[in-house]
């Protein structure tokens, strides 16, 4: 493995030994320095690992003094900064990630996380929102069910309220240990709610997780004929590459109907790959490679080291297995929103607005506008040290299993635009309402009825009044390794 050059010159690698290869890169023009050799200490592998993978690729990494180049000038020192925490996570925490970073994060099992990014993982099926109200304490309400999970098979719906798990009340200090740890059963307590109260209802719905669970993004599509217009709704949950030929043939269905319309549900969508927002975009503005998506930007001294062909992404038009794009050549699309939409259903929202209408309906977005790559253990992979390659997975070092996933860099839009960090604020506020929380992909469901509203002109004798809108604290994906991730997902290589 080494490190990049300042801008005019090259840097020394210098490769220490501590059981396996410890190194610290030195910024020093001067070719004549040298680091002595380490002695055996504790084992800080992982540490090293991490603090090597953030000094190359961190997109903060000349923001962060502990990730500087010039941060070490001898291997004792280098030895005893991966030796000052003791858990791996919490050294990637303290000691290297950004203070304005919200999103980086690692994993103490990198095949697990291979995994989430590809839909599957130990779930049981149960997606929902959790609210902290200041007169009826925390509760859950329930967003939607995965097909084929437990829960499908179980007497639980959309909308319906639990503020307790096997009797016990939720709180702040237990809603973690009660509903996200290891425990593979739990029963939830169900309850009737007001707007100022929670009652218990005497329900209680006893799930369990299952392993290999895989979630298909493409929820719900459907076609909506009034009047002469015919409007295409799609749900779609996460950016999961897997199902790409699925998202697809769901736009082949809609095209084949004849939509004049489209109404895109990102509500629940906290992301995934960049390159299926990129695919996704394409299909509702058109195969038009000819014009600009997105531009890659990256630390300051990796950003120099890629050509433009590197850095720039056009709209497509086919998946990577060749099969041609079900586009709609559309002029305006319409987009439902919450505080969960984030990270590749926010750049499917900006590598459109260059292009056409974007209009939003719902809630300001998560705003997370930069993008990660998964790194392990693997520093001899040529041209993209540590960036995890499933069929490099022999070569990553067999002792250590963790994988950090850090944000390297931001996308820019056509214009330039990557400025997002406050959320994308919608053309038409309208909070989801806990009493009326209605069924997905329904007409009269609220959101999905005033994008009817107004892609039609007719107005509804209906009030869209919010009673009670749902204040989310947090929601159940953002305990899976996925999270709120946008991932890179194209191939990196840089010469050097």
């Amino acid at each position: 493995f080494c490190a990049l050059q300042k801008e005019k010159n090259m840097k020394k690698y210098l490769i220490l030994f501590l059981g396996l290869s410890l190194f610290i890169t030195s910024c020093s023009d001067k070719d004549d320095e040298f680091v002595p050799e380490v002695e055996p200490v504790a084992d800080i592998v992982v540490q090293d690992f991490m603090w090597k993978a953030m000094n190359f690729w961190y997109f903060w990494q000349q923001d962060v003094p502990n990730l500087a180049d010039t941060k070490f000038t001898s291997n004792a020192e280098y030895i005893a900064f991966l030796s000052s925490v003791e858990d791996p996570g919490e050294f990637f925490d303290s000691k290297l990630r950004f203070s304005e970073d919200r999103f980086s994060f690692y994993s103490d099992d990198y095949k697990e996380l291979v995994q989430n990014f590809a839909g599957v993982s130990k779930s049981n099926g149960l997606e929902f929102g959790l609210i902290n109200s200041a007169s009826r304490g925390i509760f859950g309400i329930v967003r939607y069910v995965v097909p084929n999970s437990d829960a499908s098979t179980k007497d639980i719906s959309r909308g319906e309220i639990f503020n307790g798990v096997g009797g016990v009340t939720l709180t702040l200090d237990n809603y973690i240990d009660l509903l996200f740890s290891d425990n593979d059963s739990y029963t939830l307590n169900m309850a009737d709610i007001t707007a100022t109260t929670i009652t218990r209802n005497g329900k209680d719905v006893t799930l369990t997780k299952q392993e290999g669970l895989s979630e298909n993004p493409v929820f719900i599509t459907k076609t909506i004929e009034t009047g002469d217009k015919k409007i295409g709704y799609l749900m779609y949950n996460q950016f999961t590459n897997e199902y790409d030929a699925d998202l697809n043939d769901a736009f082949g269905q809609l095209k084949a109907d004849g939509v004049t319309d489209l109404v895109l549900d990102f509500r629940y969508n906290p992301g995934g790959s960049v390159n299926t927002a990129r695919l996704l975009s394409s299909m509702v503005y058109g195969a038009n490679t000819d014009e600009l998506f997105l531009r890659q930007r990256w630390n300051d001294k990796l950003q120099g080291q890629f050509s433009a062909s590197d850095l720039e992404d056009y709209f497509a038009s086919t998946l990577s297995d060749g099969s041609a794009l079900n586009t709609l050549n559309l002029s305006k699309v319409y987009v439902l929103v919450t505080r969960s939409t984030a990270s590749a259903s926010e750049l499917v929202i900006n590598g459109l607005a260059p292009y056409i209408d974007v209009f939003l309906i719902g809630t300001t977005t998560t705003g997370k506008n930069e993008f990660s790559i998964t790194m392990v253990d693997d520093p001899n992979r040529s041209g993209a040290p540590f960036i995890y390659t499933q069929s490099r997975e022999g070569s990553i070092n067999p002792e250590n299993s963790w994988a950090i996933q850090p944000l390297v860099g931001r996308n820019e839009n056509a214009d330039g635009f990557s400025d997002y960090t406050a959320g994308f604020d919608p053309d038409i506020e309208l909070a989801e309402d806990l009493m009326n929380y209605n069924v997905l992909g329904d007409e009269n469901e609220p959101l999905l009825a005033r994008a009817i509203q107004e892609i039609t002109g007719v107005a509804a004798k209906r009030d869209f009044t919010v009673t009670s809108p749902t204040d989310l604290m947090t929601s159940s994906k953002m305990f899976t390794p996925l999270k709120d991730n946008m991932y890179l997902d194209k191939n990196i290589h840089i010469n050097f």
